[in-house]
């Protein structure tokens, strides 16, 4: 897909922007992280947790680097893009470790360069290289990431994909109110913008509840109509998709071109210049994956779930840079696919969670041809903020997770005040991930099955509080803890520091 999304003039930017790139790496290093993820995936907690591990001391013992001594120093620098907003490290890291509370959710596109100081590896290399790697981190909402296979859409694609989905499974009741209003007035009828206004509302109360987390669908371009930011209120966010609209082109002055006219305006203004200035300029990225929360909404939010994740990997562009092909255009050469929030599990179940996720992908990786060393896929937890345990019950040793759950949170009828620790049985993921796919393909909701049929197993997720970190003696806190940190690092960035 990725050829199809830019025009000659965009390929010619972009082959700018990296020439400028190559040139400045020559006397500063540089490689380009981008973080992503679909909403609650973690992308903040994530960045705000490996930045303050690496400046800390933290316990990273499978990352080389680190673990072997080589890298004498580390800290935030500027960052070099004075266009793009810094990502506020110090403010999340404040709300993690002070206020044990989750930092804001990613709403825009925000930036965080952190640079270190290191020995090579091998004496040949210690000729050649400065020993010093800055790392620009790139945090962007995983929707603006879903809204690039529009580039490849016309208005009438779009339109009908859109629908096409909106009459499925849960789509259906929840996108009845904006299909009636969009068949009531018509897409031949004169354009009006009290319509399109009125259109453009209702599509945007569909998408905002299909995101609800009862629900947690994940397919809901265009983005920016769940996150519009300064755009909100613009033309280019006033449109909507149309159905059943007819054979031949759009008549000249109907709601249908006006739309269609719209619809164009965002592709042009909102998501080319985030595929030229941000995505098209990445090295390696790491896409953050909430695979519990749709395991506990249903086959339908976990089927969703994938197709999402199909897209996203469909936008990149898989390969290996080598020094003539990287001056004109980059190409992501490592993607990790991290199911977040391992924590909420029992460490019996982490790699299940992990067969998990790598099933979620498999398809669409195998697709666009990326694959081995190029893809990995871990479970890990940016900030643990439970703790093992086990307890006897009915004269069996169960394992389960102690922690603080957030409050309002509830088990078993019980509220819980944010305070209060508790442990609990998170229930069982399957040894076999295709029983859950093959739920999901069968059933658009989770059903109860015959001692013949898949079922969805019986879990119990809650959301848990940060953990409290205790000092040291000399007033410092510790090290936010993880799961699996170290080994994202050493995927993502080893190779650049060896």
């Amino acid at each position: 897909m990725a050829p199809m999304l830019t025009s000659l003039k965009d390929d010619t930017l972009i082959a700018l922007d990296n020439l400028a790139d190559r040139a400045a790496g020559l006397v500063h290093p540089t490689v380009r992280l981008g973080v992503t993820g679909l909403s609650r995936a973690g992308k903040t907690v994530f960045i705000s947790s490996l930045v303050h591990n690496l400046l800390n001391g933290g316990r990273l013992p499978l990352f080389e680097p680190i673990r072997s001594g080589r890298v004498s120093k580390i800290r935030l620098e500027p960052q070099p893009d004075d266009a793009v907003p810094r990502f506020q490290y110090e403010d999340h890291i404040a709300a993690l470790v002070r206020d044990r509370a989750w930092p804001d959710s990613t709403r825009a596109i925000s930036q965080l360069r952190i640079t270190l100081d290191y020995e090579c590896a091998s004496g040949w290399n210690r000729l050649f290289s400065p020993g010093r790697l800055s790392i620009d981190i790139v945090d962007y909402p995983g929707e603006w990431l879903l809204d690039l296979p529009l580039l490849a859409q016309d208005f009438r694609q779009f339109s009908e994909a859109t629908v096409r989905r909106a009459h499925e499974g849960t789509r259906a009741a929840l996108s009845r109110e904006w299909l009636d209003l969009a068949a009531s007035i018509g897409a031949e009828t004169a354009e009006d913008e009290g319509a399109a206004r009125r259109l453009a509302e209702s599509f945007t109360a569909y998408l905002k509840a299909c995101k609800e987390d009862d629900r947690s669908l994940s397919t809901l371009p265009p983005g920016r109509f769940l996150m519009p930011g300064d755009l909100e209120g613009s033309p280019a966010l006033t449109f909507s998709p149309l159905p059943d609209l007819p054979a031949g082109r759009a008549p000249k002055g109907s709601l249908w071109a006006m739309m269609e006219r719209r619809y164009e305006a965002y592709k042009t203004h909102v998501v080319k210049p985030f595929f030229r200035e941000h995505f098209a300029r990445l090295d390696r990225q790491i896409v953050l994956v909430d695979a519990l929360q749709a395991i506990n909404r249903g086959p339908e939010a976990l089927r969703d779930l994938e197709q999402a994740l199909a897209d996203v990997l469909a936008c990149f562009r898989p390969g290996v840079n080598s020094w003539i092909s990287s001056l004109l255009t980059r190409r992501i050469d490592r993607v990790l696919i991290a199911a977040t929030k391992a924590d909420h599990l029992h460490h019996e179940s982490h790699d299940r969670l992990e067969r998990i996720a790598a099933r979620l992908v498999s398809r669409a990786a195998e697709r666009i041809g990326m694959s081995g060393a190029g893809l990995e896929v871990m479970a890990l937890a940016s900030v643990r903020a439970t703790r093992e345990a086990t307890v006897n019950h009915d004269g069996h040793s169960l394992p389960v997770i102690v922690g603080t759950p957030i409050a309002g949170e509830k088990i078993n009828g019980e509220i819980f005040d944010g305070e209060k620790k508790t442990a609990i049985f998170p229930g069982d993921l399957p040894e076999n991930p295709d029983i859950l796919f093959e739920v999901a393909e069968t059933s658009p909701r989770p059903r109860v099955a015959t001692a013949a049929e898949p079922s969805m197993p019986e879990l119990n997720f809650v959301r848990f509080r940060p953990p409290h970190l205790e000092e040291t003696r000399g007033g410092l806190k510790l090290s936010v803890p993880h799961i699996r940190l170290d080994r994202a690092m050493q995927f993502l960035l080893g190779d650049r520091l060896a």
